[in-house]
C-alpha cells in the first residue's frame, strides 16, 4: 500500500489526520539518506545535511556536553509542540533534568530547556516562523538560530503568550552568553563555518 492509498483510505474511513499517522507515512517513504525530515504546520519537510551545517551542530552539542549528561541532550528526535500538526526533529535538544517520556514513550516539549537549529537555505523560513511561534507557545526558555548563511546567531528568550520577547542577534565569533538562562553557559562561535 502507498502513502496516497493510505491517505485515500483514511479520507474514506473519516479519520482525523494525526502527527502519529503522518510519521507512519514517512517511515514507509523512501526518504534518501542525510535528509532531516520532520512535519512542520501538517507540512512534510525535508532538507539535506550538509556539512556546514554538521559542523555547526556538532560544536553546539559538544559544548553543551561539557557541562550536561548526554541523556539531556538530542538531536532529530521528534518532539510534538502545540499548533497544527507540529511534530519537530530540533538540531540540538537539552532536555530537563527529571525530563520523562509521556505515555507512549516521548519526549515532551515541557521538558526542552534549549533548542538550537542550524538554518538549511530550503527550510529557513520554518525556522524563522512557525517552529520560533510553536518554541514560544510552548515556553522553551531558550531558542536559538544559527545562520551560516548570514555568518548570525539569533538568540530567543523569555518566552511568554505564545511570543519570545528577549532577542539578541550578532556575529560569528562573537560568544552566546546563556549564564543567565536555564542553559547557565556560554557557547563560542569562533569556530563556526560559513556557508
Amino acid at each position: 500500500m502507498t502513502v496516497l492509498d493510505d491517505r485515500i483510505e483514511m479520507a474514506e474511513i473519516g479519520e482525523e489526520l494525526t502527527l502519529d499517522t503522518m510519521f507512519e507515512w514517512l517511515e514507509k517513504m523512501p526518504i534518501p539518506e542525510g535528509y532531516k525530515t520532520e512535519i512542520v504546520g501538517g507540512n512534510i519537510c525535508m532538507a539535506p545535511q550538509r556539512d556546514t551545517h554538521w559542523e555547526i551542530i556538532a560544536a553546539i552539542y559538544e559544548q553543551l556536553r561539557a557541562k550536561y549528561p548526554r541523556r539531556r541532550l538530542k538531536s532529530d528526535v521528534r518532539i510534538d509542540y502545540p499548533g497544527h500538526l507540529n511534530g519537530f526533529a530540533s538540531d540540538v535538544t537539552l532536555l530537563a533534568e527529571d525530563a520523562q517520556p509521556d505515555d507512549k514513550g516521548r519526549l515532551r516539549h515541557q521538558d526542552v530547556e534549549l533548542v538550537a537549529e542550524v538554518i538549511s537555505r530550503d527550510t529557513a523560513l520554518n525556522d524563522y516562523g512557525p517552529k520560533k511561534a510553536a518554541y514560544a507557545a510552548a515556553d522553551v526558555p531558550v531558542y536559538l538560530i544559527v545562520d551560516p548563511y548570514k555568518g548570525k546567531w539569533y538568540l530567543y528568550t523569555l518566552p511568554k503568550d505564545g511570543e519570545y520577547h528577549g532577542e539578541v542577534s550578532l556575529d560569528f565569533g562573537d560568544e552566546i552568553d546563556l549564564t543567565g538562562t536555564a542553559v547557565g553557559l556560554v557557547l563560542q562561535t569562533d569556530e563556526f563555518p560559513r556557508d
